[in-house]
């Protein structure tokens, strides 16, 4: 089928309006980052978990689907759940998360996202599992 996932995809809808940069997409792992600005906030000043969920959500949904693509199959995934534990807040400045895999199988995929400030501290983790799909969308 495809050796990879469609690149218009690659920092699209609400990736793009959070303004998350890729600088890898891969099947053994992606990374993005951001710069917080004031959108990325909850009223008390610091960058909202939302946005942390949505970082973790998209690493581990973009690396699924392109280990599926590398394996020859449709690069379709869907979220069947996010866990996502905040540990450090920030409220200014670069934040980047990194996907690995803990399980791709046949159905599902497990992966998990760290995410540091600029400097390398862990301020969020989460995983995500998600479902192999292989049946178009309807």
């Amino acid at each position: 089928m495809s050796d990879a996932i469609d690149d218009s995809l690659i920092g699209a809808g609400l990736d793009g309006e959070l303004g998350f940069r890729y600088d890898v997409v891969s099947g053994d792992g992606s990374r993005a980052s951001f710069t917080v600005a004031p959108g990325h906030h909850q009223p008390f000043g610091i960058v909202h978990g939302g946005v942390h969920c949505a970082l973790v959500e998209s690493l581990a949904s973009m690396s699924a689907a392109q280990w599926l693509a590398d394996q020859g199959l449709p690069p379709r995934v869907v979220g069947v759940n996010n866990s996502t534990d905040f540990l450090r807040a920030v409220s200014e400045g670069e934040v980047t998360g990194q996907a690995v895999p803990i399980h791709r199988g046949r159905s599902q995929q497990l992966w998990q996202v760290d995410i540091t400030d600029g400097d390398g501290r862990l301020i969020a983790q989460g995983r995500v599992r998600l479902q192999n799909l292989d049946q178009p969308a309807r």
